[in-house]
C-alpha cells in the first residue's frame, strides 16, 4: 500500500476543500455549491435519516420482522445511488431496484384502507420518522432532478429509485401510525375566496 493509499484510509481532513471545491470519484474538482454536489449532499442527508429510522424500528417489536430487511437494503442502495452521482459515467443503480421497491410498495399498500383525507405526519415517533425520510427524499429527488436539468446525466433508475421511496415511506408512514397512535386526519380550515 502506498503512503497516499495509507493517507487516504486514515487521514479525515485533506484541507482539499478549504476553498469552497470538491472532487469528484474520477477526481474532476467541482464547486462545493455544484448541483450534482448538492443532490449528492441531500442523498447523503436521506441516508442518515434513513439510518434514524431503522434504530427508531429496534424499539418496535411489531413490525421490526416485517420493515428491518427492506429498510437495510434501501439504505445499501442509497449508498449506491451517492456513489453514482459522484462517478458521472457509471451506475450502480439497476431497474430491479425500483421494482424491489414497488414490490414492497404494494404489500404495504394492499391493506391500507383508501385515503379520504390528508394526513399529517404523526401519529408515533417511527411515522414520524418515516415522513422525514420521505421529505427528505423528495429534497433529493429535486435536487437529482436540478442536476439533471443543468446538464449532468442522471441515469433513469436512480432517479426512479427515489420517486418510488418517497412513495414507499409515505405508505410505511401511514402502517406505522395505524400500528400505534393512529393516522392523524388533517383538519382543514374553512376557505374563502380571495376578491
Amino acid at each position: 500500500m502506498s503512503e497516499n493509499e495509507r493517507n487516504r484510509l486514515t487521514k479525515i481532513y485533506t484541507r482539499t476543500g478549504d476553498k469552497g471545491s470538491t472532487s469528484l470519484g474520477g477526481g474532476t474538482r467541482v464547486p462545493k455549491t455544484h448541483a450534482r454536489i448538492e443532490a449528492i449532499g441531500s442523498v447523503d442527508e436521506l441516508n442518515a435519516w434513513m439510518g434514524m429510522l431503522i434504530c427508531e424500528l429496534k424499539d418496535c417489536q411489531i413490525l421490526r420482522h416485517k420493515l428491518q430487511k427492506p429498510l437495510e437494503f434501501i439504505q445499501h442502495r442509497l449508498f449506491d445511488v451517492g456513489g453514482e452521482l459522484a462517478m458521472p459515467g457509471y451506475q450502480l443503480v439497476r431497474q430491479e431496484f425500483v421494482t424491489y421497491l414497488e414490490e414492497v410498495l404494494d404489500e404495504f399498500n394492499e391493506g391500507l384502507p383508501p385515503l379520504k383525507n390528508f394526513i399529517l405526519p404523526g401519529g408515533s415517533r417511527l411515522a414520524c420518522h418515516c415522513h422525514m425520510v420521505r421529505t427528505v427524499s423528495r429534497r433529493a429527488e429535486r435536487r437529482v432532478i436540478a442536476a439533471k436539468e443543468a446538464g449532468e446525466e442522471i441515469n433513469a433508475p436512480l432517479m426512479q429509485f427515489l420517486n418510488r421511496l418517497s412513495d414507499l415511506m409515505f405508505v410505511l408512514g401511514r402502517v406505522t401510525a395505524r400500528q400505534s397512535g393512529g393516522e392523524v386526519l388533517w383538519q382543514q380550515s374553512e376557505k374563502t375566496k380571495v376578491e
